[in-house]
């Protein structure tokens, strides 16, 4: 997600939420609770489609560069019909966006989503995903930031594994890239340890995690961006956060508003209803200018205290500029002594 106001973001948010329960509840024909689907995974020659289900894109050059990063995995790549339009600050009209992530699944020849960048508004296209098509013809949804209401609703609606990682439009560093490989095309198992690298200094002090309740626990992965999450409580695309690890990320917020959404997701009992809580990049958190004001650890100490849920923070997934693939819906075991979260099953077939 880019950084923008938030404040104007969740204002925006919370009247399109009102608009989603209702359309939502007729549009939306399958049940809340679906078997895990897993997409086949990628392979070299595969053809997949970029996607601008959330914020317009000005930039020529972000959509040439994010084909290329693409095609050096050795995959073609095509790219959504309206993905560089203009309709505001969106590429096109909802139900049009929508009309394209739809197309994108449908069409059997592409293997994977990626969507071309965050902002927001996929949100607002919820509503008008064939959420039963995609369940007959799962494939791979790779993003993040703001298209974590994407990739939740699918897996709620539809029981199909997706991918919080890199978008299109992501920098993608070696590591990432790496990372996206092993999970994605590779199938492999991943044991997620930060690497511990003291470089120029005395002691490690890059990619450090820090324990917030100690403890294990073992669910299923859900969540993303906390912001675009949050915005989702109280819509029938919430997910089912019950017996989950809830993971959560986010980028330019105020320390009060990061408490503000942590104690909208405790007030609905969602924080206690998990397995545990793995924080990834929190950057750009600001703390108050006034002497006497709560840090970030002050805050997430207050609030997963309360829940006794195993926590911590520091996993590399989120607005960081190496970050990791995690796969939502996928069975993890989470250690918060050691910072570490471990793939349990593969998360492709």
């Amino acid at each position: 997600m880019q950084k923008i106001d938030r404040r104007h973001l969740l204002k925006t948010s919370v009247g399109a939420s009102a608009a989603l329960i209702t359309v939502g509840a007729t549009s939306t024909a399958i049940s809340q609770s679906k078997p895990i689907i897993k997409p086949p995974r990628l392979e070299q020659g595969d053809t997949v489609m970029i996607v601008a289900p959330a914020g317009v894109e000005y930039s020529k050059m972000r959509l040439k560069l994010s084909i290329e990063s693409l095609e050096a995995f050795g995959l073609k790549v095509q790219v959504s019909k309206h993905a560089m339009d203009r309709f505001g600050y969106f590429p096109a009209e909802d139900e049009v966006r929508a009309a394209d992530f739809n197309a994108a699944f449908a069409n059997n020849e592409i293997k994977a989503v990626i969507a071309l960048k965050g902002g927001w508004g996929a949100a607002r296209i919820l509503p008008y995903i064939d959420y039963e098509m995609i369940a007959q013809t799962p494939k791979v949804l790779l993003g993040y930031s703001d298209i974590t209401s994407l990739l939740n609703a699918i897996n709620l609606k539809t029981g199909l594994m997706t991918f919080h990682g890199p978008t299109a439009g992501s920098s993608w560093s070696n590591f990432s890239a790496n990372n996206v490989r092993k999970i994605i095309f590779d199938g492999a198992l991943q044991h997620m340890k930060n690497p511990q690298e003291k470089e120029n200094f005395l002691t490690v002090r890059k990619n450090r995690t820090e324990t917030i309740v100690s403890g294990l626990a073992e669910g299923r992965l859900i969540g993303g961006n906390l912001t675009v999450l949050t915005a989702l409580q109280g819509t029938p695309y919430f997910p089912d956060i019950k017996n989950k690890i809830l993971m959560l990320e986010d980028i330019g917020e105020n320390i009060y508003r990061v408490d503000r959404m942590l104690t909208q997701l405790a007030l609905g009992g969602h924080l206690k209803d998990c397995a545990g809580i793995v924080f990834g990049g929190m950057t750009d958190v600001e703390s108050g200018e006034r002497l006497g004001d709560f840090s970030l650890m002050d805050i997430l100490e207050q609030h997963c205290s309360r829940s006794a849920k195993p926590a911590f923070i520091g996993a590399m997934f989120g607005h960081v500029p190496e970050k990791r693939t995690m796969a939502i819906g996928c069975r993890v075991k989470l250690d918060a002594d050691n910072g570490t979260v471990t793939m349990l099953e593969s998360a492709v077939i």
